[in-house]
């Protein structure tokens, strides 16, 4: 009984060491799709480049942000400006939401800009639609789906 104690702790520790090695190698476990805060992705909001737009979505698809992600949510909104990609965040999470952002929306949108593949984009914080608000990450860029699944 005691062999067979240690041979489970022995597992255990074994298994648990390599999970903490791949974690911090930045491993996309199962669901996490690469949009954890501690992501290459999600350290790319900069809470000093944070401002805010108003337009009309053009259009609304699924994307990869980044090389290995998992499939995200993102629209194409036209300001009087620019038309910019908003992402908005990873598609199991936008599609459980109650605001839908769809195309002709207008919308405020607040976020972090950015330039990712050579163009610019906003990592988007929260997005007004009318009366309803899209929370999507909090004042420091953290992801509101960090924590969502533990509600």
């Amino acid at each position: 009984m005691k062999t067979f104690l240690t041979v489970v702790v022995l597992a255990v520790f074994s298994l648990c060491s390599g999970a903490a090695a791949l974690a911090q190698q930045g491993v996309m476990w199962r669901g996490g799709g690469g949009w954890g805060s501690g992501m290459p992705y999600s350290r790319m909001f900069n809470p000093q480049t944070v401002e805010t737009i108003r337009g009309v979505v053009v259009l609304v698809e699924k994307i990869a942000p980044m090389r290995g992600m998992a499939y995200g949510v993102h629209a194409v909104v036209k300001t009087d400006k620019e038309t910019i990609s908003v992402h908005l965040g990873p598609d199991w999470y936008i599609t459980n939401q109650d605001v839908r952002i769809e195309a002709n929306d207008q919308v405020e949108v607040k976020g972090s800009r950015i330039t990712i593949e050579g163009a610019p984009a906003l990592i988007a914080a929260e997005v007004k639609k009318g009366e309803d608000v899209l929370m999507l990450r909090d004042g420091s860029g953290m992801p509101v789906w960090a924590g969502w699944r533990r509600r």
